[in-house]
């Protein structure tokens, strides 16, 4: 060990008893103040570099995090833990928790967040020694890479501890994600290398949690190895019934592979019900971990309703599902855990489903935990930023300066999406040829993005003088064989920078080192500089010499799914290994890359689950978050930011339903009722049912504006109609606007059918709008409205006065999100509503009772990072809370178009409409078809 890491250790178990007494994060203060004690000792006062030190210090107890949440049903559940907790000796656990410490080199708060969770759900299983039969159903909401994994280890941890016998982890589609998952338990669970049946047990190497204690004795089925897997042979040969030590299986969802394990516990089987035949273990406590639960487990199979809204309980579901049904069916006392960061599709299995023969749907009915990310967390809402959305109690976040948008992967003539390096929309995808040029060459963005993965590589070794992994992730394509090109033409490009920086550069050609360089000052001092934190960068004189090694050192490889791919890590731990990544779906969800710096993405898609899952750069990067970058189009980023903002609100949304007491099933219908976008794939909320919607207590407007002049033209038409129609106003003062009071109905209604929102714009979709509207009016709400047509103030806003009915307009401006630009034939901005604009028509008691709901949510709002004080402003939740049923608002901004950079044509006309709460909303319904992307294609009902 050395002088360094002593150095840290005894720093870190001095401010952990410091931490145990306050219970709060400490502050860099506090932290300087103990390292600067012990630099005082002769010992460590040379030789210690004092500034590493404090921010590695810093890194590890500055961290906050949230306390997890639950949505539970008791119904038919005993509490248990807090009663028999000093009765159960916690074996795997303690010397877990040891390992989290002393090898994973966690910081306390980080090993507090997985304690607490797996207590909030082994409290939530049942006791395995209660008599009977139980069956129970949770499903915990992650982030995309914040360790899950490390999370539900503890959990297996401590249920064997309290007295589960069998422990199935169902771990990804993928031998390369089934073999890192198996590798992690047998590091964390099990304490030694798990081989093939058959092999010698002394022969076992110890790892991981051996270090921390022998302990007690558990047992895998499966193994680390290509083949090691659950098969028939394994089956065959394994001889140990379930119901001694603990018995771990880590296998795919394969149907083969849960075919021959179900038969070999049907084959080991103890007891046999008399009336259905199906054969069970009685007594012998089940835990299912059901990891990325929200991949291959629900159920995808039309399902038949009858006439009380009830499933078919002889409805056959797809394989997997049906599998996963009969291992929890063969055994009198089971538990299912689902983990995933995308639970779109979990919420929406129905609550009711169930046959005789399978027992229940996997729909999580007896619990939802939500699991915060902690402050140190690189998710969606920091790499892609949340617009700020009062009424939903978002807080503006503002994106980190690591996003570099790419344009050149496809020809310039964007409009068939078919010509270029990486085009959008190929003719013939497995016999594309990737071409720059018409040459087999890197698209200069791809070529950038490598040669900053040199940079980051180096500033990171320097940096963190140790073995590193460091990782690239190309992720363009998901066909085979052309990643197979892609990696040719990426190993290609790396030899040549290799060959240059040994071998000097041509008469005619720019040297490399000036290419380093410029990339260095004009991206990554500012970038550096503008990510916060403590981030420092070396001179670059420090960094010159070490680009020729580490460019020698890359691999390039394409990931195609072997067990090898996942545990070279494990084998290069001693010397490190920098590798460039190119894969498709095996890169999609679950696979840790190690030291992920630098990705460069381009797959598409409209799938909040799919998008996020694909996200592999998320996750935790303290120590080099400021050398990361991630290449993607602008639209794709468009994509993440929206899904970041809907994400946060859901997860706000599950917050307020804890706090009343709500039941999973309550959860699941509110999602159903939310105006989100493309959520999950149509067959995973059954392809041609009927999905609901409500806007009550919501707000729409548009955020996405097309700049196609006749587009702008007619919406300015269709707005001066509407505007000859509403009774007439004073034209002297433009300032704030003008507001009208009592307009009918039908004069909105018509407005919505005539104005032309832009094709992605669908929190705005007027079709949807009208139709909810139509609805409320019905049963006698939304009948009169509010119309505001705003006006900016400011002095220098464009004069309108001629386009608007001779009204005194200035026009408001929206700045476009820089992080965005590059899209065709659109204009984004990050929020159109001015929160002051939404309130301007309640009357003087409304707004009180709007500010009264506020300073109530306030209150309530357990978020550790909310205001000291109460608001002195109502929300939007509180003036749609105030805002009399009858009542709607409709707000009309005319943004000045210079803003989307074109000065000389007509503006551009935003809307937005605020809807008031209702205990009576009427849900409006539309299908759901194959093609989720169509979700404009509306039938009428």
């Amino acid at each position: 060990m050395s002088i360094f890491e002593t150095a840290l250790g005894i720093c870190q178990l001095t401010l952990s008893m410091e931490r145990d007494e306050s219970g709060k994060s400490l502050t860099r203060d506090q932290i300087a103040s103990k390292v600067d004690e012990l630099l005082g000792i002769p010992t460590f006062s040379k030789g210690v570099d004092r500034e590493r030190l404090v921010k590695e210090l810093e890194e590890l107890f500055t961290v906050w995090s949230n306390d997890p949440s639950a949505l539970g049903n008791d119904d038919d559940h005993k509490q248990w833990l807090s009663s028999k907790r000093a009765d159960i000796q916690w074996q795997f656990w303690t010397r877990y928790k040891s390992y989290l410490t002393q090898r994973v080199k966690l910081g306390p708060i980080a090993v507090e967040n997985v304690e607490k969770l797996t207590d909030e759900v082994l409290g939530r299983l049942e006791d395995p020694s209660r008599d009977g039969s139980w069956d129970r159903r949770g499903l915990v909401m992650g982030h995309v890479q914040s360790g899950k994994t490390a999370s539900y280890t503890g959990l297996i941890c401590k249920a064997a501890d309290a007295g589960y016998k069998v422990i199935i982890v169902l771990a990804g589609l993928h031998n390369n994600l089934r073999s890192q998952t198996q590798v992690r338990l047998d590091e964390g669970f099990l304490g030694y290398k798990a081989v093939p049946p058959g092999v010698d047990g002394a022969s076992f190497e110890k790892t991981g949690v051996a270090e921390f204690g022998t302990g007690p004795k558990a047992d895998s089925v499966t193994n680390r190895y290509e083949n090691g897997d659950f098969n028939k042979r394994v089956a065959d040969q394994f001889g140990i019934h379930p119901g001694g030590n603990p018995l771990l299986f880590v296998v795919k969802k394969n149907v083969t592979v849960l075919k021959h394990l179900l038969g070999w516990i049907h084959h080991s089987a103890d007891s046999k019900d008399p009336e259905t035949g199906r054969k069970f273990h009685r007594d012998v406590p089940l835990l299912i971990i059901d990891d990325e639960a929200d991949q291959a487990s629900v159920d995808t199979k039309t399902m038949a309703i009858d006439e009380n809204g009830l499933p078919d309980d002889e409805h056959n579901p797809t394989k997997t599902n049906e599998l996963i049904r009969r291992l929890l069916f063969a055994f009198d006392k089971s538990a299912y855990v689902g983990f995933t960061a995308t639970p779109y599709a979990n919420i929406f299995i129905h609550e009711h489903a169930s046959t005789r023969e399978l027992g229940d749907d996997l729909f999580p009915r007896s619990f939802i935990v939500n699991l915060p990310a902690p402050s140190n967390y690189t998710g969606a809402a920091r790499i892609f930023g949340i617009v700020e959305d009062i009424d939903a109690g978002l807080q503006e976040i503002e994106p980190i300066t690591i996003i570099r948008i790419v344009s050149d992967h496809a020809a310039s003539n964007l409009r068939d999406e078919t010509e270029g390096w990486m085009p959008p929309k190929l003719l013939d995808r497995t016999e594309h040829i990737p071409l720059y040029e018409n040459e087999r060459k890197l698209p200069p963005s791809l070529r950038e993005a490598i040669l900053s993965f040199l940079l980051s590589t180096v500033v990171r070794k320097i940096r963190e003088p140790e073995s590193l992994f460091n990782s690239m992730l190309i992720h363009v394509v998901r066909i085979t064989n052309v990643q197979g090109i892609v990696r040719d033409e990426v190993e290609a490009e790396v030899k040549a920078i290799s060959n240059r920086l040994q071998n000097g550069d041509g008469i005619r050609m720019p040297k490399i080192q000036d290419e380093f360089r410029n990339l260095w000052e004009k991206d990554y001092i500012p970038t550096s500089e503008s990510t916060g934190g403590h981030y420092k960068l070396p001179e670059w004189e420090q960094v010159v010499p070490q680009l020729l090694s580490v460019a020698k050192s890359i691999e390039v490889r394409a990931i195609n799914g072997s067990a090898l791919d996942a545990l070279d890590y494990e084998q290069h731990k001693e010397l490190g290994l920098n590798i460039i990544a190119i894969g498709g779906d095996k890169l999609s969800r679950g696979l840790t890359l190690e030291g992920l710096s630098v990705s460069y993405f381009l797959r598409s898609s409209r799938m909040y689950d799919t998008l996020m899952q694909m996200g592999r750069w998320f996750g935790y990067r303290e120590k080099y978050l400021d050398l990361c970058r991630l290449y993607t189009t602008s639209d794709l980023a468009s994509w993440f930011r929206h899904i970041a903002s809907a994400t946060e609100e859901l997860r706000l949304e599950f917050d307020h339903m804890v706090s009343i007491g709500a039941t999973p099933k309550q959860y699941g219908l509110k999602v159903r009722a939310h105006p989100a976008l493309l959520v999950t794939s149509a067959v995973k909320m059954k392809s041609g049912t009927k999905m609901s919607l409500s806007y009550a207590g919501d707000i729409s407007e548009t955020i996405i504006f097309s700049t196609n002049e006749s587009i702008l033209e007619k919406n300015l038409a269709v707005v001066n109609e509407m505007l000859d129609k509403l009774p007439p106003h004073d034209t002297g003062n433009r300032v704030g606007g003008y507001l009208w009071h009592d307009i009918d109905a039908s004069k909105v209604l018509e407005f919505l059918s005539l104005y032309e929102s832009h094709e992605e714009a669908r929190r705005a979709d007027t079709k949807l709008l009208a139709r909810y509207i139509r609805k409320q009016n019905e049963h006698g709400e939304l009948i009169s409205w509010s119309v505001r047509l705003v006006s900016s103030g400011l002095k220098d806003a464009k004069d309108l006065r001629n386009d608007f009915s001779g009204l005194s307009i200035g026009a408001t401006q929206r700045s476009p999100d820089k992080s965005l630009e590059g899209g065709i034939d659109k204009f984004t901005i990050k929020r159109l509503v001015s929160p002051s604009d939404e309130g301007l028509d309640l009357s003087v008691s409304e707004k009180e009772v709007a500010l009264q709901e506020t300073q109530r949510l306030w209150g309530v709002s357990k978020r550790k990072n909310k205001s000291e004080i109460p608001p002195d402003k109502p929300s939007g939740q509180g003036i749609r809370f105030a805002r009399p049923k009858e009542r709607g608002m409709l707000i009309i901004y005319p943004l000045d178009s210079t803003e989307a950079g074109l000065p000389i044509s007509p503006p551009i006309v935003g809307i937005a409409l605020s809807f008031p709460q209702s205990d009576t909303a009427r849900e409006i319904t539309y299908t759901v078809n194959n093609v989720f992307s169509q979700v404009g294609d509306y039938d009428d009902f």
